[in-house]
């Protein structure tokens, strides 16, 4: 987090000197870059060839944090009057050493009581959508709104220890990964109060059913937020933004189940014109 701060903090000082000028709720084009503190709660299972896996959470299971600090980049263009297309991308690791507290078949192996494992997790969130701003005002705007975001999820499970304490003298490794790719269809909404302001107010809702490519299960997204533009093109952004996937996968890479919550809090400096 330590790097996307400094970036924010380096673009203000150099900002400093211009001037403001009153923002409308659409720009032309756009970029942000900032840090994103995640709230990442997962609980995966992983199915093998001949039975089924036991539902693990990596936060109370493995150790693998919810929280994280993270930093993120997106655009947004709009060739059109009323057609706008954005683009985003941020990832998110996380690694641990846990003793676990019971017994769970993960991939068609089996973790016993006591045995310490070493965890890693690996996501990187690709995000794209599509906006028809139906209703086009002066100081505010409405229109339906088309996204994908495709998360790409690794887990690898490694036991270190038996349940006595003892260094294995047989690794057991598993190793999952999954492509999941998540639309969502809703809408998209941009205020900014009238006269000469610096402000401006969105919000994006969406939901989405699955049932192809062997994917099934459902799709929900949000997000609230402010911008301010104390300079000529250049602001400040704050917003809270939440995904919930809960999807059944019958894939040759990955059969089970993933059901997690993708959310947080956004901070970004923001280019446009």
């Amino acid at each position: 987090m330590k790097r996307p701060l400094a970036t924010l903090l380096a673009v203000a000082s150099v900002l400093l000197p211009l001037q403001s000028r009153a923002v409308t709720p659409l720009d032309v084009f756009s970029a942000r870059l900032g840090g994103y503190i995640t709230q990442f709660n997962t609980e995966v299972r992983a199915d093998g060839q001949s039975q089924r896996g036991n539902t693990i959470d990596l936060d109370k299971d493995l150790g693998l944090g919810g929280g994280n600090a993270i930093a993120y980049v997106g655009a947004t263009w709009r060739p059109w009057e009323n057609h706008e297309f954005g683009i985003g991308y941020y990832q998110d690791d996380a690694s641990a050493d846990r003793q676990v507290r019971r017994d769970f078949e993960f991939n068609g192996d089996l973790y016993q009581t006591n045995t310490t494992v070493h965890a890693e997790r690996a996501l990187d969130t690709y995000e794209a959508y599509y906006v028809w701003w139906a209703a086009n005002n002066p100081t505010w705007t409405l229109g339906p709104r088309v996204g994908l975001v495709w998360y790409r999820f690794d887990l690898t499970l490694e036991r270190t220890r038996d349940a006595l304490g003892n260094p294995v003298t047989t690794t057991l490794r598993d190793e999952v990964s999954a492509d999941l790719p998540v639309p969502t269809l809703g809408g998209s909404w941009r205020f900014v109060p009238g006269g000469d302001t610096n402000w401006r107010f969105g919000a994006d809702a969406g939901w989405f059913s699955l049932n192809s490519s062997g994917l099934s299960g459902d799709v929900y997204f949000g997000r609230v937020g402010a911008e301010w533009f104390p300079w000529e093109g250049w602001g400040f952004s704050l917003d809270y933004t939440s995904r919930r996937v809960k999807v059944d996968a019958d894939k040759s890479s990955f059969t089970g189940n993933f059901n997690f919550r993708d959310s947080g809090v956004r901070l970004g400096v923001v280019y446009r014109f």
